[in-house]
């Protein structure tokens, strides 16, 4: 029996969860390693070799990092679980005009779940992955803080996991950076796992073509949605597009239309088929409103409160000002934000703490001085 008692490691064959999977042997930890199969590359028909957490290679390589350290290694198959929810989430998303955020929904609702199911089975106290974020506590309240290494920092992504699940979940790789991390896998003599590339894609669109599988997801989806206009922002038609579903705010690149000048989609209307180009500096917006709420490291907010928000993984945060009103965040932007983008994910943080996150369900603009003054004076 060990001394720390048992945890459960989510391990995709990466050099992240494998060098977790390490550390908590080392801290005396008995640990058992589990992967997930969450999705197969035959059902997404793409002709990339098949990569990432949920290929064969993978689960062989966290099987054999198990087998070489001693400790059981599990293969959970939640392909239906993950299907149900998340692809058709991704789906529905592209089909109201809204740009998903599948890995953040993954996170919530299908990993941490499954993990902790398995985890009770298992009589496994804590569950651990190779996220690069921490835990902290605060009376009562669990909350994720920002990982060490800022570049590779997930605490964006985690927003959501409730207070129940953030419990019983440790981050070992918390407090270290990547250049540490491939010192421990060739200090422990796992030269292949610094050799291993990082995918930054989405599972289930392996190549990167979202517009490929919604045509493969969604029967008939040219002729159900038709081609619409392009419009400026004055509302003066300047050309055709393939149909709202394959667009995003802030795109640029193919658009298949040439203006003169650099083009971005600034909105998409839904009900008209049509989508708003502009420039670079007509994609700012004052504020937004985000709902579908989830709090951290307080259980509501009292007032209006200064944050840094995040509205994108890659985003460093923007000073913002947010108030709560019943379920929903108005978030304003005294220097206006762009691509605000309906369907992604918005992240409060009071510096390195996420204080909680939500959905962006809409983007506001053009606030008169006045109003502007008084959101920035707190009155």
């Amino acid at each position: 029996m060990s001394k720390h008692g048992k945890v459960l490691v989510a391990m995709s064959g990466g050099i992240d969860s494998s060098v977790t999977a390490i550390l908590l042997k080392e801290q005396g930890y008995e640990v058992i390693g589990l992967t997930m199969k969450t999705w197969d590359y035959e059902s997404s028909s793409s002709n990339k070799k098949e990569t990432g957490c949920c290929s064969l290679d993978s689960i062989n390589d966290a099987r054999n990092i198990a087998v070489d350290l001693g400790f059981h290694h599990n293969i959970l198959d939640i392909r239906s679980e993950f299907g149900d929810y998340v692809i058709d989430y991704f789906t529905d998303e592209y089909m109201l005009g809204r740009t998903p955020n599948p890995c953040v929904l993954c996170n919530t609702h299908i990993k941490w779940e499954a993990l902790l199911k398995r985890a009770d089975k298992l009589d496994c106290e804590f569950i651990a992955t190779g996220h690069y974020a921490n835990i902290n506590k605060l009376d009562s309240r669990f909350y994720v803080s920002k990982g060490k290494d800022l570049n590779k920092d997930q605490s964006y992504a985690l927003w959501g996991i409730s207070q129940k699940n953030l419990s019983r979940t440790m981050f070992p790789l918390g407090n270290l950076e990547k250049k540490e991390i491939r010192e421990i896998a060739l200090k422990s003599g796992y030269d292949n796992l610094v050799k291993k590339s990082e995918s930054y894609e989405i599972c289930f669109v392996p190549d990167n073509d979202y517009r490929n599988f919604l045509r493969k997801r969604v029967d008939g989806i040219d002729k159900k949605v038709g081609k619409g206009n392009f419009i400026d922002e004055n509302g003066k038609k300047i050309g055709k597009h393939e149909g709202y579903p394959f667009y995003t705010i802030g795109q640029r690149k193919g658009l298949g239309i040439a203006l003169g000048y650099p083009a971005y989609v600034t909105n998409i209307n839904k009900t008209s088929n049509e989508i708003t180009l502009g420039s670079f500096d007509e994609l700012k917006r004052d504020g937004m409103y985000v709902n579908k709420l989830n709090f951290m490291k307080y259980d509501k907010l009292i007032g209006k409160v200064d944050a840094y928000t995040k509205i994108r993984y890659n985003d460093k945060g923007n000073p913002s000002i947010i108030e709560q009103t019943e379920d929903t965040i108005k978030v304003y932007f005294g220097k206006g934000v762009n691509a605000i983008t309906p369907g992604q994910s918005a992240v409060f943080y009071e510096n390195d703490d996420v204080i909680g996150g939500g959905w962006i369900k809409s983007s506001f603009h053009k606030n008169s001085q006045l109003e502007r003054k008084k959101i920035i004076n707190h009155e």
